[in-house]
């Protein structure tokens, strides 16, 4: 009998002193991991034509939610290569902090620039490709690019009617390299003027404005970008356009770009999408611009698949050729 109460007495403490350091322990970091990828079909219509299947990008994200507001962001960027078949490269590696009751946040790494981002959240089809300023080149492989490494910070107020960010950065995009002792300072602000059933960031009729002041690396020339925007965003339909003034070097040019999204109804899986851009990259030179314009339908297939069918038309300035694309293409979020 006393064995048997000894034993029990063991068993018992044994038990509690567990469960008093489970509770006591430190509880494991969250770290989710996710991503995205765009797949398409592709047509096109052009000297020579071409019928190729594609991932075009996928996306890795691996993301950390600690103690007293700190977050991490790891995002791979796998694209295409007609060498290798893939590259892998970063996109995003930050560490952010956003301090008890404040309404901004701190980061520090390979961060997000302030407007691409915005503007993808806005248009919201990233699927189909990059926005006008990503995907048209003055004096560099882009306008603007959606990442870079340095320090900056992130702001809203008044539930998102007022939101904003600043950042210091090399200049160079993530996969441009460090570039030289020079920085160059971006900054965006968002102003929501009249709300909408939309509160989001980006809801509601806004007027939104963007400056990046630098120097061309390796000749401290003007590399200054300078974009207005006036949107207009309810659950059901989407109205943008703005206006972006590039000096980089002796090379001045200008982005027009315009576009809206459709929604048969608030809850429809069914959207519509038209966009126009206007790219002019030397505003000295006559007739070396082109005009691209998009159109097609969506559906979403499931909160993690939507499908996109749309052509794509770019028109050269002047007397050169269109180039017509007809795609079918894919988003997977997992």
């Amino acid at each position: 009998m006393h064995a048997r109460r000894s034993f029990l007495a063991v068993a018992t403490f044994a038990v509690s002193a567990t469960a008093l350091a489970a509770q006591n322990a430190p509880q494991a970091p969250p770290v989710t991991v996710g991503g995205v990828v765009y797949t398409q079909y592709q047509y096109t219509d052009a000297a020579v034509h071409t019928n190729t299947f594609d991932v075009t990008r996928a996306y890795v994200n691996v993301l950390g939610r600690f103690s007293n507001g700190i977050t991490t962001r790891l995002t791979t960027d796998i694209i295409p290569s007609a060498a290798t078949n893939q590259v892998i490269r970063l996109k995003y590696a930050f560490a952010a902090w956003t301090p008890t009751g404040s309404s901004l946040t701190y980061k520090l790494g390979m961060i997000h620039t302030p407007w691409v981002d915005f503007e993808e959240t806005l248009w919201d089809y990233r699927m189909q490709g990059t926005i006008a300023v990503d995907r048209n080149p003055i004096g560099g492989p882009s306008t603007m690019t959606a990442a870079d490494i340095g320090v900056g910070v992130d702001g809203h107020w008044n539930g998102e009617r007022i939101n904003g960010q600043f950042v210091i950065v090399n200049g160079e995009g993530y996969s441009g390299g460090t570039g030289d002792f020079r920085k160059d300072v971006e900054a965006r602000v968002s102003v929501r003027v009249q709300p909408t059933n939309d509160n989001s960031r980006v809801g509601g009729l806004r007027v939104s404005g963007y400056a990046g002041i630098g120097k061309v690396t390796g000749t401290g020339a003007d590399r200054n970008r300078y974009l207005g925007m006036l949107s207009y965003r309810t659950q059901r339909y989407t109205l943008a356009g703005e206006f972006v003034s590039v000096k980089n070097g002796a090379v001045t040019g200008s982005i027009i770009s315009a576009f809206g999204v459709y929604h048969l109804a608030s809850s429809s899986k069914v959207a519509f999408i038209g966009r126009v851009d206007v790219f002019d990259p030397n505003t000295s030179v006559a007739n070396d611009g082109n005009t691209r314009i998009i159109a097609g339908a969506s559906y979403q297939l499931s909160p993690n698949v939507r499908l996109l069918a749309d052509l794509d038309r770019v028109k050269a300035q002047g007397a050169g050729n269109a180039v017509n694309q007809a795609l079918f293409q894919a988003q997977f979020v997992f």
